[in-house]
């Protein structure tokens, strides 16, 4: 199901053309208006004028969150705050927190790329749409209510928390589509099944999950427990929020809002662009931002464009999902990993939940990591021999798959703490141990 089928359809050279010209007048548009890309341009040594091709936009200078947080608060808006509807910031626990601001005009933008992706999960008039994110400062609930909304459905705007609550209400409001992290549609699942509710009592057939990475063990489980198609979306709120890209029924690729942005995937150490199918940084550029543009923002997600055509008849270039970051990855005995790296190896163990946490201690000015992770419901935890075989296996793949030796310990179901929002999956404790 499509929302806006002309632009999401579009052939690729006149994609591309459309691309150009929003890049140039983009280009054009920061350079009058917001004194840092004027600086930042000239000390690079390129004009808007210097754009003739796409490939020109390599020539100008990437922006990095530093430069959000510089001119905090409203020093990258390109509009008077008389034309600002909503502004949007980061939680800045690890520094100034980075300011957006949208007009009426972005906010509508906005709206339409998670409609689009909505109507891709098979909803839209006559669905009841149940939004988990958290409302406010952070994207994810007004952004997802306001794409719902327009994509035509009933809005129950239940926020984070609350979460019998939240099940009761999407079997008695008979939700459809429900959006939040994937780490909260697991509590979702795990408490309906504590409170004796069967996933046949749902009516739930798509969930839109984003703000935090997904594997495809964790996909598998959450639509397993809640009878749904889950469908993986991507955002951040320096870009503009949920719906930057997102799976269509083929789960094969997120699909980018092309005619909204362009995605280039870099070398994080040279700034290189790579092929398509190489991983690498995420960079985008924003061709339809009023307030908030941005040129060539270096977000430190890792991905790839993942080749060839969809048969969804979409023609916006696939990203894979997330890998993780380059300010999450931790460096192992010379040995660059992942989190979600860990999920995958757990996912290939049954007897084993999505649930984890990383702890990372020193020992003896070595670095020393142990992966914590939940057994089933079912699983014996009592019997000796099955655990230790557990840890054992799980400890042999992880050293396959990481390069690297990590102690597993296995803990009993419910131990490690739930989230309601962004599950916390790295304990860092380095440091503690001698404070």
């Amino acid at each position: 199901m499509f929302y806006q089928e002309e632009l999401e359809t579009m052939p690729r050279e006149e994609l591309e053309q459309l691309q150009l010209e929003r890049a140039q007048k983009l280009v054009a548009y920061v350079y009058e208006r917001i004194p840092f890309y004027k600086n930042s341009f000239d000390e690079a040594g390129v004009k808007p004028e210097d754009l003739k091709t796409l490939d020109d936009l390599r020539k100008f200078p990437f922006t990095v969150k530093q430069d959000l947080r510089d001119a905090y608060p409203f020093g990258l808006f390109a509009v008077p705050m008389d034309e600002v509807s909503r502004i949007h910031c980061s939680s800045g626990t690890t520094g100034t927190a980075s300011v957006v601001g949208y007009t009426e005009r972005d906010l509508e933008e906005w709206a339409d790329c998670f409609a689009r992706f909505v109507r891709a999960a098979d909803c839209g008039p006559g669905s009841v749409m149940q939004v988990a994110y958290g409302y406010g400062l952070f994207t994810g609930g007004l952004g997802a209510h306001s794409g719902g909304a327009r994509a035509g459905c009933a809005m129950v705007p239940t926020s984070t928390g609350n979460t019998k609550r939240q099940v009761r209400l999407m079997r008695d409001f008979g939700t459809e589509l429900l959006a939040c992290t994937p780490s909260y549609a697991l509590v979702i699942a795990d408490t309906a099944a504590k409170m004796g509710i069967d996933k046949s009592e749902f009516k739930l057939k798509s969930a839109i999950l984003g703000a935090e990475p997904c594997s495809e063990g964790m996909r598998k489980e959450i639509e397993e427990k809640l009878g749904c198609q889950v469908y993986d979306i991507y955002g951040l709120s320096e870009v503009m929020g949920p719906g930057v890209s997102c799976e269509c029924s083929e789960q094969h690729g997120l699909h980018v809002n092309e005619d909204k942005f362009i995605i280039e995937i870099v070398d994080p150490e040279t700034f290189e662009p790579l092929p398509d199918g190489e991983w690498g940084e995420v960079v985008f550029t924003t061709l339809a931002k009023e307030c908030s543009p941005l040129v060539r923002y270096r977000t430190r997600d890792i991905s790839r464009i993942l080749p060839g055509e969809c048969s969804c008849g979409r023609t916006g270039r696939r990203m894979d999902r997330i890998a993780g970051r380059t300010d999450d990855m931790l460096i192992i005995r010379g040995v660059n990993v992942f989190p979600v790296q860990f999920a995958q190896v757990i996912s290939e163990f049954p007897e084993v939940t999505s649930y984890y946490q990383i702890i990372i201690t020193t020992k003896n000015a070595l670095d020393r990591v142990e992966l914590q992770v939940e057994t089933v419901d079912d699983f014996p935890f009592d019997e000796i021999r099955r655990l230790q075989d557990l840890k054992k296996r799980i400890e042999t793949a992880l050293k396959e798959n990481l390069q690297v030796a990590v102690s597993v310990k296995i803990v009993e179901p419910m131990t490690i703490e739930r989230a309601e929002g962004k599950a916390k999956r790295i304990i860092d404790l380095r440091g503690e141990e001698n404070a």
